[in-house]
């Protein structure tokens, strides 16, 4: 019996990479990253410190993206069904 995989975050239907999560964890994964985001504009105010803030922002949308790669659907151009 093959079980298939659930994936946090399922592929667009319309170009390339992933939509809306489809699991409770892709929510928190969601929430999580854009809490950080509040957080990192609190601790690391961009009007003073815009270098380090967008340093931080890359970082943590990098480790969003590897989460997706990981969790999600393989991505790849979709033109529809």
């Amino acid at each position: 019996m093959s079980q298939q995989p659930t994936y946090w975050f399922p592929a667009k239907r319309y170009g390339w990479g992933w939509g809306i999560p489809s699991s409770w964890q892709g929510w928190v994964v969601l929430a999580v990253y854009g809490c950080l985001l509040v957080a990192g504009s609190v601790v690391l105010p961009p009007d003073r410190e815009l270098g380090l803030y967008l340093a931080f922002v890359a970082l943590l949308s990098a480790l969003l993206i590897a989460i997706c790669w990981i969790k999600g659907e393989t991505p790849r151009w979709r033109w529809g069904k």
